[in-house]
């Protein structure tokens, strides 16, 4: 009081005056207060006087003392990663206390977000900055994928399920409601039903014991209908991880139409590639299932087609089904017409309780072509070149070792980068087929199409001399998947050699090269995933025809790829490659006949959303035909 005192005797004010001077600052001091809160606070997490910002998911965050004109700050985001075991990370890739360090954003006058958007778990592609309440909004829905994915998973137990949309851009395609309905009621009757429940108990007791009646008066008469309610769908391996991926995602869907549980049968070599992607349940099979073995299962082939189309004077109700039957929908060579896709058949199927499906297919078209399945198919897949970019993105969600490997190999070689380009390359004759020709094959048309610049030959050692190549400051991420570390090798060099005729700024990398493909071998599949998806984070892709990798990058993705010619010796092709009509895998071997048992040359002209795939005659795609 003694101070306030000198102060008012200073002011020469008296102490009426100054008992309305301090009331006027009890009333002023809150109000600038407020204003000054609501000005600078952004996204809620703003303290005005203690000058920094906190990240949102987890970091650091640093004052900037060092420059105190502009009161500027740098946040730095922290993903943590585990298990860091991809190769050629490099030095830009060294760990640092077990993470990976990456520039966020900066905010300026301690108020204004300049650039990005500052989160934690990874660098984001540029976005628009939102206003607060839309920014809440906007990470929410992005974090579940539009409504895509389920809440309430442990997120420790999954990282990349709730992180992966940082590292891509917002999909120009959404689930519509109908298939978002389908889930969360698909995920329900899974937890009802499937592995560890009391219905799964008694199903697989009721399959495996039939005759016995001796322990059904143990269980609660709603187990019992729970249980008789309960069918099946075990999924079953066949070829490598691109073929097991679109084969998977294509049976959960038939699941879904059909009302039965998708079980996976993964070996050791798919151990620890996913994510469980259904909440308080699991998808694997068990290990104790009598259905790992399908050797003494009678098969579709043998019972539904001889029984239906050889006695089609029985009615339904008459037909004696097993209660386990088993479905080959792979690719064989001598490809018989099974009627999969005939409503007759599909009636039939209902009575089985346990269906054993073997598939290195994506017959997800098929599931069109079925009058009793067109219309789901259609309300939840309005957008017809979207159904594995949204069935992918909500079964894969890569384990926290994979995820590890994919998070810390783009922060380190492709955050920073303008523009990432991803070349993917299968070859399928390597004994016929010369690398050089192969090389030249993708060059051509990764320069053709203004993919990649071409090396200014006539400056190797000097600045590019357009005025344009000089003002590009352009840096272009290279990714290169292949199975030979020459692709990659041949294309770092080329660009060492000198600059650009754009003047655009080339890094080429190649994070595997397993030489060729291996099965029954984990480490190979966790190689092959990361890879996929490194892929689907790029803003280009060039793939190779007929690969079923490339399909699963271009399907999470959502980005329709530019094709390269299948070549199959020593030859030259023009045009080098095609801009493909959708993200959808090609269903390479699709029905032959219809239903009624006459041939069909091709099905893609009796629906008006399916094509003739560009890289393989017979097969046919989903999409809406046209080429952006």
């Amino acid at each position: 009081m003694e101070i306030l005192d000198d102060a008012v005797d200073n002011m020469g004010l008296s102490n009426k005056k100054a008992s309305k001077f301090l009331l006027v600052l009890f009333i002023a001091i809150p109000l600038v207060f407020i204003t000054i809160t609501s000005m600078c606070k952004i996204s809620n997490n703003f303290l005005p006087f203690e000058g920094f910002q906190k990240v949102l998911l987890g970091g650091k965050y640093q004052n900037d003392n060092n420059n105190h004109n502009n009161h500027s700050m740098e946040l730095e985001g922290r993903g943590i990663v585990q298990n860091m075991t991809h190769e050629n990370l490099g030095e830009r890739g060294e760990e640092k206390n077990n993470t990976i360090e990456v520039f966020q954003g900066k905010v300026q006058n301690n108020c204004t977000a300049s650039q990005g958007t500052v989160t934690g778990g990874g660098p984001k592609h540029n976005t628009p900055k939102l206003s607060t309440n839309d920014s809440k909004n906007s990470t929410t829905h992005d974090k579940f994928l539009d409504g895509l994915l389920a809440s309430g998973f442990d997120e420790s137990t999954c990282l990349s399920r709730y992180q992966s949309h940082l590292y891509r851009k917002p999909s120009n395609h959404k689930p519509s409601p109908y298939l978002i309905s389908k889930l969360r009621n698909y995920e329900k009757f899974h937890k009802r039903c499937g592995p560890n429940s009391r219905a799964y108990k008694i199903s697989m007791q009721k399959i495996t014991t039939p005759s016995s009646k001796t322990h059904h008066h143990h269980h609660h008469h709603n187990d019992n209908v729970d249980a008789a309610k309960c069918k099946y769908l075990v999924w079953t391996p066949a070829n490598g991880l691109g073929n097991r991926m679109i084969s998977i995602a294509a049976a959960f869907l038939f699941a879904v139409l059909t009302d039965r549980v998708l079980l996976v049968r993964f070996e050791a070599d798919m151990n620890g590639l996913f994510c469980e992607p259904f909440h308080g349940s699991t998808w694997i099979l068990p290990k104790n299932s009598p259905f790992w073995n399908h050797e003494n299962v009678e098969t579709y082939q043998s019972v539904v087609l001889a029984k239906v189309d050889k006695a089609r004077n029985l009615t339904l109700d008459q037909l004696l089904l097993p209660s386990v039957l088993f479905i080959n929908l792979q690719h064989t060579k001598e490809d018989p017409e099974i009627f999969f896709h005939c409503d007759h058949n599909q009636e039939a199927l209902k009575k089985v309780t346990v269906l054993i499906v073997q598939s290195d297919q994506y017959f997800v078209p098929s599931l069109f072509m079925t009058p009793s399945f067109s219309h789901d198919m259609n309300k939840m897949f309005p957008e017809k070149d979207a159904v594995f970019h949204h069935v992918g993105r909500y079964l894969f969600h890569p384990s926290n070792e994979a995820w590890g490997q994919i998070s810390k190999f783009y922060d380190a070689y492709l955050a920073k980068a303008d523009e990432r380009i991803g070349l993917q390359i299968r070859v399928f004759r390597p004994t016929f087929t010369p690398q050089q020709a192969i090389m030249d094959l993708l060059l051509s048309c990764a320069t053709s199409n203004k993919i990649l610049p071409e090396v200014d030959t006539r400056n190797p050692a000097g600045t590019t001399a357009s005025k344009v190549g000089r003002n590009n400051h352009t840096l272009k991420a290279v990714l290169v998947a292949s199975l030979y570390p020459e692709y990659g090798e041949n294309l770092r060099s080329m660009y060492l050699k000198g600059p650009t005729i754009t003047g655009e700024v080339i890094r080429v990398y190649q994070p595997s090269h397993e030489e060729k493909q291996k099965f029954n071998d984990n480490v190979h599949n966790i190689k092959a995933l990361v890879d996929m998806y490194l892929l689907s984070l790029c803003d280009v892709l060039v793939t190779s025809s007929l690969s079923t990798f490339g399909y699963v990058a271009q399907g999470f993705g959502g980005l329709k790829p530019w094709l390269l010619y299948g070549l199959i010796s020593n030859e030259t092709h023009f045009p080098p490659c095609l801009r493909d009509l959708s993200p959808e895998p090609c269903y390479h071997f699709p029905p032959q006949h219809q239903c009624n048992g006459n041939p069909k040359e091709h099905f893609a002209t009796s629906f008006p959303h399916m094509f003739e795939c560009k890289d393989y005659y017979r097969g046919v795609k989903l999409g809406d035909g046209v080429v952006h």
